[in-house]
């Protein structure tokens, strides 16, 4: 049978970016293994929380990028190796290898002594807000929050945090600025060039004078048979920093926006803050920030749900169109704290599920719960159709902007 693909500004709107839920709709019930077509790659997505769960466990699709075939120039540019060559672009036994390594950076003890000073960062940035009545809660607080927990975690310095932020927000927000193609990708390969360097030349720091931080005990479990290699611990720098602040911004972003356009649950947990952790988890399942998990490729021809997916195809497992499948969740598109808590996919399944799940559950519940306390009437300053939000062909669910105001 020949497949028919889907053109990709058929999804990739204005529209879909504001509200993707009843696209994914559509897909999961008339075509919940979708080819799609798209500027940058041809791709099929999987919609339904089955299949996206027996995907993501799939040992016949790779999520090895850096092959004979080189798929990771069709996905990230051909400038792009030096910092994508990671572990979330492997498979096992080197992907088991890398995760245990860095695993160790997340010990719990690590992680659970951390709470104290994430609860201060919160408060800090919560001071500078609280006395104006009025903030852009992206700029002043789900992005910095996260990004000073994992530098200060991975041993960059204060004085270093801005810069580092600069590059990283280039890379979040490409395809935002309004700048035509050519200079937009000219600037994210300048912002990837600059933070290469900058982390290349932190790893040396780190290896020739050691800290109690992240990066030093990534070296010093290479050097006592970790086998991290040298061209390994920057791409490994470079992830921790992206996925450890990155989705968690995007989350704490999304998630104001449900808590404010569902006031009922607001409410609820206003009267019953110990609703909070399952709050955490609805949201997260309700508009995660990783709408698609990290492309696969098909090593074989395969089948799911009667649609042939040929050998060498990008595959998209589409987690937030699972995580809103009715034949999982009873009214998935309504927020439900009360929810009897399912088994979402919002940090991933199999050996690819979210490393860093501790520390961005932590930071979420101490983020939210500390604006609920300390901004009890906060608001939107926009209608929630006006939020402007990251490029729908953006690999992330996020705001540009979220402005709200609140009793000084």
């Amino acid at each position: 049978m020949t497949e028919q693909k889907v053109p990709g500004s058929e999804l990739y709107t204005d529209e879909f970016a504001a509200d993707p839920y009843p696209a994914y709709a559509r897909l999961r019930e008339e075509a919940p293994v979708c080819p799609v077509s798209s500027r940058r790659f041809d791709s099929y997505l999987i919609t339904r929380f089955e299949d996206a769960k027996a995907a993501l466990t799939d040992s016949r699709l790779s999520k090895d990028l850096y092959g004979p075939d080189k798929h990771y120039i069709r996905i990230f540019g051909p400038n792009s190796e030096g910092l994508n060559r990671n572990m979330l672009n492997s498979d096992p036994p080197e992907h088991t290898r890398l995760r245990k390594i860095v695993s160790q950076a997340f010990a719990p003890r690590r992680i659970e002594a951390l709470r104290p000073r994430v609860a201060e960062i919160v408060d800090n940035l919560l001071d500078k807000i609280v006395p104006h009545g009025q903030a852009e809660l992206m700029h002043d607080f789900a992005i910095p929050l996260p990004m000073m927990v994992i530098c200060e975690l991975l041993g960059i310095p204060e004085t270093d945090h801005d810069r580092v932020l600069g590059w990283t927000q280039v890379i979040r927000t490409s395809g935002s600025s309004g700048r035509p193609p050519e200079e937009e990708r000219a600037a994210v390969q300048e912002a990837q060039l600059q933070l290469t360097h900058y982390l290349t030349d932190l790893v040396r720091v780190k290896r020739e004078h050691p800290a109690d931080d992240m990066i030093s005990a990534l070296i010093e479990s290479s050097e006592h048979g970790g086998n991290l290699s040298e061209s390994e611990l920057v791409p490994t720098t470079f992830l921790l920093l992206f996925a450890g602040h990155q989705t968690t911004a995007d989350f704490l972003g999304n998630a104001t926006v449900a808590l404010l356009t569902n006031p009922d649950q607001l409410e609820l947990l206003h009267a019953d803050p110990e609703l909070l952790p399952s709050a955490i988890e609805e949201l997260l399942r309700f508009d995660g920030p990783l709408p698609v998990a990290s492309p696969r490729i098909a090593m074989e021809d395969l089948e799911y749900q009667g649609v042939c997916i040929p050998r060498g195809s990008i595959v998209g497992v589409v987690i937030n169109a699972a995580n809103h499948d009715p034949e999982q969740f009873a009214e998935p598109d309504r927020l439900d704290f009360r929810r009897e808590r399912g088994p979402h996919i919002g940090f991933g399944h199999g050996v690819h599920y979210c490393l860093g799940v501790s520390l961005a559950r932590m930071e979420a519940r101490i983020g939210i719960g500390a604006l609920l306390r300390r901004l009890p009437d906060l608001r939107l300053a926009v209608p929630a159709a006006e939020l402007r939000r990251l490029p729908a062909a953006s690999p992330f669910r996020g705001l540009l902007e979220l402005p709200v105001v609140f009793r000084a």
